[in-house]
């Protein structure tokens, strides 16, 4: 999509196998993969570059809050992208998204909000909403 190479590799440290069921959060650097389903929440550090892959058949039940995402699955609850959220054709999100930069193929579905947050420049940490909206402002 966009002339990008498909073929740039990501790193994978952790993989959580299609037969495989977590129940409870899920804290990590790197790499991490699913293929199977996660319930719990997902998260590293925001300064960390790590990414979180979901497959066509990985399910993650729970808030995601990584640097960069690259979904093909479904996640049902709020995800934070501090950096980039790459969404597939078969992506299925249920909940608000919050991102940096964002790409989405046809097909895509978020079932909640889109809300930008873009980062102040040389700082890990996003931009404050502007004066009389919060982030998580339900209007």
């Amino acid at each position: 999509m966009f002339n990008r190479n498909k073929s740039k590799t990501r790193r994978i440290d952790t993989l959580i196998g299609a037969g495989t069921r977590i129940i409870g959060d899920v804290h990590f650097t790197g790499g991490f993969h699913v293929d199977g389903h996660v319930k719990g929440n997902v998260d590293a550090p925001p300064d960390s570059g790590a990414t979180l892959s979901v497959s066509d058949a990985g399910v993650v039940e729970g808030s995601v809050a990584v640097p960069n995402v690259v979904l093909n699955g479904t996640v049902k609850g709020d995800i934070l992208a501090h950096e980039r959220i790459e969404l597939g054709s078969t992506a299925r999100v249920i909940g608000n998204v919050y991102y940096g930069l964002i790409e989405m193929e046809m097909g895509a579905e978020i079932n909640g909000k889109l809300i930008h947050e873009p980062r102040k420049p040389g700082t890990a940490e996003p931009a404050p909403a502007p004066e009389g909206l919060a982030a998580d402002d339900s209007a």
